[in-house]
């Protein structure tokens, strides 16, 4: 098993633990990664607020710069509060790369957060265990694409 799957099960168990219970926000799991080690870990919280990566970033504070966010959601690009999306707190926070389980198709997402992140030179892979990421998503997925 890769680094990366190792690190993207982990923050599927975190999103799993969330699952029904965070409104119509999907239940999203974030593990911020420095040096081999976690510095930072969240899912989305009851309610569907705060966002999965928002927790995970405000715990690992600085040492999200050069670090690597693995992420079970594509991050938002956009919020209907107005508030900074979770695309915008990655790259405020410096972090190198992102790795994401599933493509989120919803008109906050629907790939305004991987624009941002790609237009501000942070590296993207996408796919990873997504197959085993998609169960917590199918229900919000029909919703998200009404």
């Amino acid at each position: 098993m890769s680094e990366d799957e190792t690190w993207m099960r982990r923050a599927i168990a975190l999103a799993g633990g969330r699952v029904g219970l965070t409104g119509d926000n999907p239940a999203v799991g974030c593990v911020i990664v420095k040096d081999g080690a976690a510095v930072g870990e969240a899912a989305t919280a009851p309610g569907g607020r705060p966002h999965a990566e928002e927790q995970a970033l405000d715990q690992a504070g600085a040492a999200a710069r050069g670090a690597t966010a693995y992420v079970t959601l594509e991050p938002c690009g956009e919020r209907s509060s107005g508030a900074a999306s979770c695309g915008e707190r990655l790259v405020r926070a410096g972090v190198a790369r992102v790795v994401i389980a599933c493509d989120d198709s919803s008109a906050l997402a629907g790939g305004r957060g991987l624009q941002r992140l790609a237009a501000a030179g942070i590296a993207v892979e996408r796919g990873v265990l997504g197959d085993e990421a998609a169960s917590l998503y199918s229900g919000y997925v029909p919703r998200a694409e009404r």
